[in-house]
Parts: structure tokens; C-alpha cells; sequence
């Protein structure tokens, strides 16, 4: 059985954020989804957001849940298959109601293109394509990772 990651957001309106990631792609899985939860799964078998009521959140842990607005702790990254899907992927978001390139654009020729989106709870995703064949030598170790 391959490796699956289950990425857990808080979120402030679950119907909200449900209409949300539908609109850039996720599909929900009605059978991890309830008044308190919602699994949208990104990529069937491996990717998997579980947006969480705050309530249902602090049933996990007691840490405070910071402003995603306001602060930053973790940059989620997902591929995309072409600089065009990048873009479009964007779109989508923008459309849904996020909030276009909270991060710099990365931009680096032949190899690797990637963008960002907030959510409605202002957690930052990025889309990047990359060409793993044709990264050069002396390629930036950020643009390598």
C-alpha cells in the first residue's frame, strides 16, 4: 500500500472552505466528513486535506491555532504537470475566492515554475512544475528541493 499524507487545517467556515478546495480540484469524501470535518482528497490514494472545525481541532491538541492571515508555519507545495496547469491552478483559486501569489513567483527557466494561493483561512499553498531532467548543476538549492 503506498505512503498517504492526511494535511489537518483548522478552518472557520467548513462549507466555506468545503466550496473552496471543490473549486480548485479536491473532491470530497463523504465517508470522513461530518458537521466538524471534511476530507477532500487532492489526489485519490495519496493526498488528503482534512479541514477541521476549530472545536474538532482542539479535540487533537491543545496549541493555540495561529492567524493564518498573520503568521506562517508550514508552505504546502503540491506539483502540477505543466507551467500552464500552474497558472491555472491559481485561477481557480482566485476564482474560489483566495488570494494570488502570497509568495514570490519562482521562476526559473527550463526546470521549475511554480506559483501560490491562500485558502479562505489564509493558509499558503504552492504549485510548481519541474523538469528534474533539466535542472543545471549550479541550480539554486531551493530550486533543487
Amino acid at each position: 500500500m503506498p505512503q498517504m499524507i492526511f494535511v489537518n487545517l483548522p478552518v472557520t467556515d467548513l462549507d466555506k472552505s468545503k466550496a473552496f478546495y471543490e473549486a480548485v480540484g479536491a473532491a470530497n469524501n463523504p465517508a470522513f466528513t461530518d458537521d466538524t470535518a471534511a476530507c477532500m482528497v487532492v489526489e485519490e490514494g495519496s493526498i488528503h486535506v482534512m479541514l477541521l472545525t476549530h472545536e474538532k481541532w482542539a479535540t487533537f491538541t491543545s496549541k493555540k491555532i495561529p492567524d493564518a492571515h498573520t503568521t506562517a508555519q508550514v508552505l504546502l507545495c503540491v506539483s502540477a504537470e505543466s507551467r500552464d496547469a500552474v497558472d491555472a491552478q491559481v485561477d481557480k483559486a482566485v476564482k474560489a475566492g483566495g488570494k494570488a501569489d502570497p509568495t514570490p513567483t519562482q521562476e526559473y527557466g527550463d526546470f521549475m515554475y511554480g506559483r501560490s494561493f491562500e485558502d479562505p483561512d489564509g493558509h499558503i499553498w504552492e504549485v510548481m512544475w519541474m523538469d528534474p531532467t533539466a535542472i543545471p548543476a549550479d541550480a539554486p538549492a531551493e530550486a533543487s528541493a
